[in-house]
């Protein structure tokens, strides 16, 4: 059993989780057979999944299924095995996804600049790169992290966050991409058409003559440290470095929180490890599981 703020919340969560449900979660997973009408539901489902990782920090799903047994198994008592309880899981990647657009809508802070946006990209990894990856290859393949300077398989979590004045970004949107994809190509496929918007990001993001397009048509400006140009005779270095040097470090500040953003996700849902992911099934539900895991808390 669990004591009674726990369980206020565990009841808390099931509500939501239904809430929702009838809104529209239920079209994400909808079955047409004759097997339509389940001992377990969805909903329950999700919300064991939800209240494990955010509430008593279980990560894997078989730690999740053990915890559920041992602790509410009288809240659930139609829970069954772990492999019908991690194959049912796995059908819900889409209501999760659903259900983290949704609570990121609702529960928008009244203190974001929603005039300015910080970018970036963290590395969720299936394995190192010095091994050959088999898992979710539909979804993953091999790149390069340079903050951490490692080679891996896996995916990137892209993410376009709202600025916040000494507060972590609140993301806007999040895009789910294979590790070898670049930021820059994200940004220009998925986030270019903002309008009236200032982004910041890290010198990936340089790109001169599109974004001089973007200001002009969309009246979007992306500010990123200097790079330096290749060539340049020295003098015109040292005559620009201070100016350059101050530029620099004002956009590193105002983009640093978003790297706060990934490290509480990491710490909340230890989101980043996905190595006992074997499927692509069970690593969406990894990706959009533990971030809605995570961002629960807006609900209380």
């Amino acid at each position: 059993m669990i004591n009674q703020p726990k369980a206020l919340k565990l009841v808390k969560i099931y509500s939501i989780i239904c809430d929702r449900f009838e809104k529209d979660l239920k079209y994400t997973c909808e079955r047409f057979s004759n097997n339509d009408k389940q001992d377990l539901t969805d909903q329950e489902i999700m919300t064991i999944y939800l209240f494990a990782v955010q509430e008593e920090q279980r990560f894997s799903v078989k730690q999740i299924h053990k915890y559920a047994c041992d602790y509410l198994r009288g809240w659930f008592p139609k829970l069954g095995s772990y492999t019908g309880f991690s194959n049912r899981l796995n059908q819900l990647s889409e209501a999760f996804r659903v259900f983290i657009t949704s609570l990121l809508e609702d529960f928008l802070p009244s203190d974001c600049f929603t005039n300015q946006s910080l970018l970036d990209s963290m590395p969720i990894i299936t394995c190192s790169g010095k091994r050959l990856g088999k898992v979710a290859k539909d979804l993953t393949d091999k790149g390069y992290c340079s903050t951490k300077s490692l080679y891996y398989y896996g995916v990137k979590l892209h993410a376009l966050a709202f600025r916040r004045l000494n507060r972590i970004p609140f993301p806007e949107e999040i895009q789910i991409t294979p590790a070898s994809v670049n930021d820059l190509t994200v940004f220009i496929e998925a986030w270019s058409e903002k309008t009236n918007r200032n982004f910041f990001g890290d010198k990936s993001y340089i790109k001169q003559d599109f974004f001089s397009e973007l200001e002009q048509e969309k009246n979007s400006i992306m500010m990123t440290p200097i790079k330096g140009i290749k060539g340049q005779c020295q003098e015109i270095k040292n005559r620009d470095k201070a100016a350059n040097d101050l530029f620099s470090t004002a956009v590193s500040r105002v983009r640093q929180p978003i790297e706060s953003l990934f490290n509480w996700l990491i710490q909340k849902t230890d989101i980043q490890r996905a190595s006992k992911v074997r499927s692509s099934k069970g690593l969406l539900i990894h990706i959009f599981g533990k971030i809605a895991s995570a961002f629960i808390n807006l609900i209380f």
